[in-house]
């Protein structure tokens, strides 16, 4: 799901009531968690986001944001632990093993074949198809993919080990794991360092000393220890280096957008002879060659002009007014046409570089720009809609921030849902200007307001 670059929609700090919501919800989705292990993971008052995102294919994703590290991640509601959560609890999943040389193709998007699993002496765990399973490499007991059974373990044993064993979600060093995170000992079970390292000499894993009064030193470390060992994280491979520095911020392309037509119940008989039925999405040329097909098919095309088309009853019913059924009769080819496509319903794709196109009903909403007055009758410049053409209401408003010199602030947009608006100090519409058309290269046409822009001042 992570394996190619994603889109970010929203980033935004998670409330008090949500972080006791999130809590509920993963202490219910993952029952082998205690309360006290639930409060470590989702915390009560460090830094905890909401991130929306859109994966390569279009899947909205919600992932859960911890002191900069993804923890849990949510689909079609739906909750999953990250591989950042399975270190801290490897017994959270039942746990499948596979040859370390088979991370580098989880990492690349493919899915875990039965042929690449190691069975134990004790056997493969039991599970049953759709089961939530965390992927581990032969001599470290760290997770490093999640994973949906695609058949039991039954299934899996009467294939004889063929076929495909789990629907890959995401891995370690796909694009939902960040790069040079620190781990810090506050957000662990321990709380203080003092404790943390008390239990490791307990486990006679290191060797403390107070060599000086009131500080204490690690004086041995026994790097053969099972507990060491067991969590050895694996070095990248070239391949998965290379798309781990994919997955570094790239410069912005504008997307293409494309008109459809969405076809309405009221002209299902006209569209259906093609193949097509209520709902289905087309682009413009489909439209016009079933509309010219149907005609001739149906031998509709005047045979004393060529230029005007008979229309039988599924096109009066189409494209004509109640008071037009009895008096026109026949139309024009350009006039037939253009009747069609103003009853068909608008629809739109947007195609981001390097992803899979995204579909939508209705006509995709401009950028708007507008001009407010707030407090001492100041004004300031609002930017809503930033989120369909695949930019981020955050980094915009930091950019504006640095070129206009002036405060930002990023809000909810008022009536929209999950959407973001960015305000700034001041008429700064000449700075979205360039910002916009000469840098993002977005069309004029999807912006609106640009027009308010502060006029020159007259030369005296």
């Amino acid at each position: 799901m992570f394996a190619k670059a994603f889109r970010v929609k929203s980033n935004t700090a998670i409330k008090g009531s949500d972080r006791r919501r999130l809590r509920a919800d993963v202490a219910a989705a993952f029952p082998g968690l205690g309360t006290d292990q639930v409060s470590v993971l989702v915390p009560g008052k460090e830094e905890l986001n909401t991130v929306k995102l859109y994966a390569h294919r279009g899947d909205a994703v919600t992932v859960y944001v911890s002191g900069g590290n993804p923890i849990l991640f949510e689909l079609e509601k739906n909750l999953y632990p990250t591989v950042y959560t399975l270190w801290s609890y490897p017994d959270l999943l039942p746990t499948f093993t596979t040859w370390p040389l088979v991370l580098e193709k989880l990492v690349g998007g493919a899915d875990l074949m039965l042929p690449g699993l190691v069975v134990p002496p004790a056997g493969l765990p039991q599970v049953q198809k759709g089961d939530l399973c965390a992927i581990t490499l032969v001599g470290n007991r760290a997770p490093v993919a999640v994973g949906i059974a695609a058949m039991s373990t039954a299934e899996m044993l009467t294939s004889g080990l063929k076929g495909r064993g789990f629907s890959m979600l995401h891995t370690y060093q796909d694009h939902l794991c960040p790069k040079g995170r620190q781990l810090d000992i506050k957000k662990s079970s321990y709380r203080k360092l003092s404790k943390f390292l008390q239990q490791m000499q307990q486990e006679q894993i290191v060797q403390v000393e107070e060599l000086s009064k009131g500080v204490e030193s690690i004086v041995a470390v026994d790097w053969k220890h099972p507990r060491i060992t067991s969590f050895v994280i694996p070095e990248p491979s070239p391949t998965s280096q290379t798309i781990q520095e994919g997955s570094r911020e790239q410069p912005y392309h504008p997307p293409d957008i494309k008109s459809l037509y969405c076809v309405p119940a009221n002209m299902t008989l006209l569209f259906q002879e093609s193949g097509h039925k209520k709902g289905s999405i087309l682009e413009g040329g489909e439209v016009r060659t079933i509309i010219i097909n149907y005609a001739k098919k149906n031998d509709l095309v005047d045979a004393n002009n060529k230029n005007l088309v008979k229309l039988d009853p599924i096109l009066c019913d189409c494209i004509l007014e109640k008071n037009e059924q009895h008096t026109v009769m026949k139309l024009p080819w350009d006039s037939l046409l253009t009747r069609c496509f103003e009853k068909l319903q608008p629809a739109y794709q947007v195609s981001f570089p390097g992803q899979e196109p995204i579909v939508k009903k209705g006509k995709i909403c401009p950028i708007d720009i507008s001009l407010a007055q707030r407090a001492s009758n100041k004004k300031v410049t609002v930017v809503r809609n930033l989120e369909p053409y695949g930019l981020d209401p955050c980094s915009v408003a930091s950019i504006l921030q640095q070129r206009c010199q002036a405060s930002t602030t990023v809000t909810p947009a008022p009536g929209a849902k999950d959407s973001l608006q960015v305000q700034i100090q001041g008429n700064q519409v000449h700075h979205l200007s360039r910002l916009l058309l000469e840098e993002y290269r977005l069309p004029r046409k999807y912006i609106q307001g640009l027009e308010k822009a502060p006029k020159p001042a007259k030369k005296k």
